[in-house]
């Protein structure tokens, strides 16, 4: 569904009086950079794919950060979300996993940290109608599970003579997929490291971002 909707706003911008169909390219940021990828790979409308800061939904949730996950610890998840299907069916309580905390100490994980200074202040929260705070950015235990499914590397060299560039922070904890999918990219591909710039700063530190490159890239490329 998500990189499907990259595909829907092509639909829409090819179709229209202001776009060329021709000259379109996508952005994809976080956990859409990864869904870009997906789609370009199977839309050759997409003629230049750039990624900021992105994660690959598909190999975090099967190894975590760098690949700490156990085959036996991710045998267990699955058994457990296959197991709340049942629930959720029968009519029970929806089960919520993973997300930025709602608390974080000295304690907490830097990881944990750099979410919660987005997601969880003025920054970056954002609630949608008839939902609230308390379930924003948690995925549901049963539909999240559906990622360890999600590959959005296979085949990534076929997107190719299209050009990809990968753009990320050089300190983001992130930086293991941009890395991860640039080896595996064919020709034209690009990996522009932001010095200085964790994985979260690419989102809205605007002195941090690199406009210009992107700016660069688009105008070459369409």
């Amino acid at each position: 569904m998500y990189a499907e909707d990259f595909s829907a706003a092509v639909d829409f911008l090819g179709t229209s009086e202001f776009a060329d169909r021709e000259r379109i390219g996508v952005l994809g940021i976080c956990g859409s950079g990864g869904f870009a990828i997906s789609a370009a790979k199977i839309d050759p409308r997409m003629k230049a794919i750039a990624t900021v800061s992105m994660y690959d939904m598909g190999g975090f949730s099967r190894h975590l950060y760098g690949k700490s996950l156990t085959l036996a610890q991710r045998k267990q998840m699955i058994a457990e979300a296959a197991a709340q299907r049942y629930v959720e069916f029968s009519g029970g309580q929806t089960q919520y996993t993973g997300g930025t905390p709602h608390e974080i100490d000295e304690n907490s994980h830097p990881i944990a940290k750099e979410f919660y200074d987005f997601y969880r202040t003025p920054r970056g929260e954002f609630t949608p109608v008839g939902s609230s705070p308390e379930l924003t950015t948690h995925p549901t235990l049963s539909s999240n599970i559906k990622f360890m499914n999600f590959y959005p590397f296979n085949d990534i060299e076929s997107i190719s003579p299209r050009p990809l560039l990968f753009v990320a922070g050089d300190e983001a904890h992130s930086l293991e997929f941009s890395q991860e999918a640039y080896s595996l990219a064919a020709e034209p591909k690009e990996l522009y490291l932001v010095k200085g710039a964790g994985h979260v700063d690419l989102y809205d530190r605007v002195k941090l971002i690199p406009f210009d490159k992107l700016t660069q890239f688009f105008t070459q490329y369409l």
